[in-house]
């Protein structure tokens, strides 16, 4: 490939990868000022009564608390905490997994009331969105779950947040404020030199196997799971076109709704299609997202432990739409 031929794909790289990098910082920056400034206790009342049940340690809640605002910056807090040993690698992936339900919290707001429902009509709208945060929520309490189950104090450490961040090194004496947000900028400027690197090369990466791949064959698997739970015919172009644009599968399905659909056919038809567009969106997004905040081992465990479970649920929650 010619050196000329990057040159469009480093123009639609860029931007990205330069407001995910602005989030992240948001992010950092945050999570090492609300340590600082002793406000964990403050920021996490509420989400304490996921994380106290789960083992994880106070600061988590800030995450989550981050994560209903912006994603990107709970995953750079939760990113932060794992980097300073606050959590290993299972208390992360549980922190991760508790997440869910706030990250979909952010979307009722941006799209999914604004959006989504105008054009479903109210009823279908709400029982679509019903739906998903009934998935959502169903994945972050398997999260709460899991670590009540598999966590313990040996896999988180409060302190270590503290020692990293230099707090240790004034003694007795407070830190000024000055101080402590020029300790919180070297440590977020040392986490966006290990994150934006490779968040732009894998970008990059899968950009070039977006102009030579057809992501079009991924939708054959819309027949099978439609002709499975006894949808319309009309349910397999539905679908497909739910997988590559929300808003397009809506409006192609809400005209049908009443006719060809009956409701919960409706909502059983969009969720079907979230399962198609994951194997889109992970190829998309999710890989370059999350192999740029954790590189690509870790990274790997944290797209097949999101996906794995909003598989099931979804799945779940199809059968009980089609009963």
């Amino acid at each position: 490939m010619q050196p000329s031929a990057f040159l469009p794909i480093l123009f639609e790289v860029l931007p990205r990868v330069a407001r995910i990098a602005v989030y992240i910082a948001l992010g950092v920056f945050a999570a090492n000022l609300v340590v600082a400034f002793g406000l964990v206790e403050r920021i996490a009342g509420l989400s304490r009564y996921l994380t106290g049940p789960a083992n994880l340690p106070d600061e988590v809640g800030t995450a989550i608390v981050t994560t209903a605002a912006s994603t990107t910056a709970g995953y750079g807090m939760l990113a932060e905490y794992r980097e300073s040993g606050v959590l290993d690698d299972r208390a992360t992936l549980v922190a991760v997994t508790i997440n869910t339900f706030f990250g979909f919290v952010q979307h009722i707001f941006t799209f999914y009331w604004p959006v989504l429902i105008p054009i479903l009509g109210q009823e279908v709208g709400f029982m679509y969105v019903g739906a998903r945060a009934a998935i959502a929520l169903a994945i972050t309490l398997t999260g709460v779950v899991a670590g009540a189950v598999l966590l313990s104090e040996r896999n988180v450490d409060s302190t270590a947040v503290v020692q990293t961040d230099g707090a240790g090194e004034v003694g007795e004496e407070e830190q000024s404020l000055q101080s402590m947000l020029e300790e919180a900028g070297r440590k977020t400027w040392k986490t966006l030199r290990r994150i934006v690197p490779r968040l732009a090369i894998v970008y990059v990466f899968v950009t070039l196997l977006l102009r030579t791949t057809d992501l079009e064959s991924f939708t054959a698997l819309a027949s099978p799971l439609t002709n499975l739970v006894g949808l319309p015919g009309a349910a397999v172009p539905i679908v497909v076109a739910f997988a590559f644009d929300t808003t397009a599968g809506a409006a192609a399905i809400a005209p049908a709704i009443g006719q060809t659909f009956t409701p919960k056919q409706a909502v059983a038809t969009m969720l079907i299609g979230g399962i198609i567009s994951f194997a889109v969106s992970t190829f998309k997004r999710s890989i370059p997202f999350q192999y740029g905040i954790w590189g690509p081992e870790f990274g790997s465990k944290v797209i097949a432990v999101n996906t794995g479970l909003k598989i099931v649920f979804i799945a779940i929650a199809v059968a009980v739409l089609v009963v």
